[in-house]
């Protein structure tokens, strides 16, 4: 107020002086960061001391949330380039991997990664399934950001006009992946809803997987089944409003 911070809530505002909303400093230097943070806590997911696969880095929100938490190293891939934050850039734990399509990847060549995380824009995860468990350890674990926009067909992108606002379609996006995991012999471990939307205001999901190799997930206890855990988190959402009209 009037320049200076208003720390008193009894501090009165005359009409003459500016009022500016401060917003608290971001964690992370993307929003990316709070997604994956919201991840690693709903799962239980501890990434010290881990090697890290960040699929789709960005400007790096993934990979600095990895690194606060510990991570030893982080490789941080992307099809693009130039946008990842210059103190994630210069972080000596940080392998940058520019102009990189996943597809194309050989998983060999990163070396042994005992985690990956994604967050993919533009392409279906169903198309990189197979490149992304090989990337991970035997053991290891899967974060996934799932973007319906990204994985609906042509037909329920359409009738949603770019936002899905329909619960049916995103089950289909979701069965869809966490299908084609399933294909590529990875265990469904848990799922959740994205504390942030897209930035078009697209609701995303957390997936977390696990790639056959420990005790845990190669039990029958450690697997759930799709439909139960994705009708579960869906039975939680509200319904789309439907618009009426007069005729």
């Amino acid at each position: 107020v009037g320049g200076a911070p208003a720390l008193n809530a009894q501090r009165q505002v005359e009409a003459s002086e500016s009022v500016q909303l401060q917003s608290p400093p971001s964690r992370f230097v993307g929003r990316g960061g709070e997604k994956l943070s919201a991840a690693l806590d709903c799962f239980s997911l501890n990434p010290s001391g881990l090697r890290v696969l960040d699929a789709g880095a960005s400007t790096g929100g993934f990979t600095d949330c990895l690194l606060q938490a510990g991570a030893r190293e982080v490789v941080a891939l992307d099809v693009g380039h130039s946008q990842l934050h210059q103190r994630i850039r210069t972080d000596p734990r940080v392998i940058v991997l520019e102009r990189t399509n996943l597809r194309h990847v050989e998983p060999g060549s990163l070396g042994v990664c005992d985690a990956v995380v994604a967050d993919l824009s533009f392409i279906s995860l169903t198309q990189v399934m197979g490149v992304l468990l090989q990337c991970c350890s035997a053991g290891g674990w899967l974060v996934l950001l799932v973007k319906p926009q990204f994985e609906a067909t042509r037909p329920e992108t359409t009738l949603g006009k770019g936002v899905i606002t329909d619960p049916l379609v995103w089950r289909s996006t979701l069965m869809r992946v966490i299908g084609s995991a399933h294909a590529h012999g990875a265990v469904l471990l848990g799922l959740n809803e994205s504390p942030l939307r897209g930035s078009e205001g697209n609701l995303e999901f957390l997936l977390h997987l696990g790639k056959p190799g420990s005790d845990r997930m190669d039990s029958v206890e450690g697997k759930v089944t799709a439909e139960t855990l994705v009708d579960a988190l869906l039975l939680t959402q509200p319904k789309p409003r439907t618009e009426t009209g007069q005729s």
